[in-house]
């Protein structure tokens, strides 16, 4: 059963008298109990989305609802049933944190104590901090906070607008393990990022480029779904033989990942013996060549090469 529905929504943007589209013809569903990602960088239309589903900004064309509630004629309604997390830290910073939790819970009709259970792995965290003002805390413990007052009146529902931009990578992980534990006691969880890794982490995702979904499936299908042969390459010179890779004739496509080249080649009869051979005739020494297996980001870059050429394409 479908939690959230989304169908054909779209919202644009004027600026000094310039379009500038902000999600175009989007439709997906994400079902009751899941967690569901919007993979992106920042200007794809994340939060544009976010903003459309949690009522607070009206689009251009399109339906949506979230737990049978439409977005524009029942906006009340799903106020009091979502948890939100922006992605900028919003509370009061000069309150504490307890004032801050209290101040939500009473907003909500609720109490802490009555809806303790659902945040007390997360509390218990911060409880050390309860006096401390909010605008004191470290990245890391915002981000709990911000989740604890999220959940306090126990929502169906939780929009996380890049929940982990900007915290260390332990605070990222134990986030993740946090939405896990939610994930359990049947809450839904839409979540934007901009970070590729993450996706493994959600049930199914939708990878969002300039305000269009490239593509909706699980992290493992779309990894399956990636057909071309891929090499990871290294050499003495990475400036340089990135350069030479794309002129490779069987080059499809060489991106920079971290420390290494991934290299996508249009066939699957080009051999190691190939890729070495084109490097030392162009010079290059301490070249390391592998085979590997596609992660989400090669996936991503793939699509959007191909959306990139198809647009090329209509308006030539």
């Amino acid at each position: 059963m479908a939690t959230i529905v989304v169908e054909h929504i779209s919202k644009s943007y004027t600026n000094d008298k310039k379009t500038q589209i902000g999600i175009s013809d989007l439709s997906f569903t994400v079902n009751k109990g899941e967690i569901f990602g919007l993979i992106g960088p920042d200007g794809a239309g994340k939060t544009t989305l976010i903003r459309i589903l949690t009522t607070l900004l009206l689009a251009d064309s399109g339906t949506a609802s979230v737990d049978g509630n439409d977005v524009v004629k029942d906006y009340k309604a799903i106020r009091n049933n979502i948890g939100y997390m922006p992605g900028r830290f919003s509370l009061y910073q000069d309150l504490s944190v307890e004032e801050n939790l209290n101040f939500f819970a009473t907003a909500f009709k609720t109490t802490v104590e009555e809806n303790y259970e659902l945040i007390k792995d997360i509390y218990v965290q911060i409880e050390p901090f309860k006096t401390r003002r909010a605008g004191k805390l470290s990245g890391g413990m915002k981000q709990k906070l911000a989740l604890c007052c999220a959940l306090v009146h126990k929502p169906s529902v939780l929009f996380l607008d890049e929940p982990t931009t900007g915290v260390d990578a332990i605070s990222r992980r134990e986030f993740w393990d946090m939405l896990k534990r939610l994930k359990t006691q049947g809450i839904t969880i839409l979540v934007s990022t901009p970070y590729m890794d993450e996706a493994n982490l959600c049930d199914r995702i939708a990878l969002i480029q300039g305000g269009k979904i490239l593509v909706i499936d699980s992290p493992e299908e779309i990894k399956h779904n990636y057909k071309h042969a891929l090499w990871a390459i290294k050499t003495e010179d990475m400036f340089k033989s990135l350069i030479d890779l794309r002129t490779f004739n069987s080059t499809l496509s060489c991106f920079s990942f971290g420390d290494v080249h991934h290299l996508s080649v249009k066939d699957n009869i080009t051999t190691k013996e190939d890729i070495l051979n084109f490097l030392k005739e162009k010079g290059h020494t301490e070249i390391d060549v592998q085979p590997i297996s596609a992660n989400i980001e090669d996936c991503f870059m793939e699509l959007m090469t191909k959306t990139n050429t198809s647009n090329t394409l209509v308006n030539a």
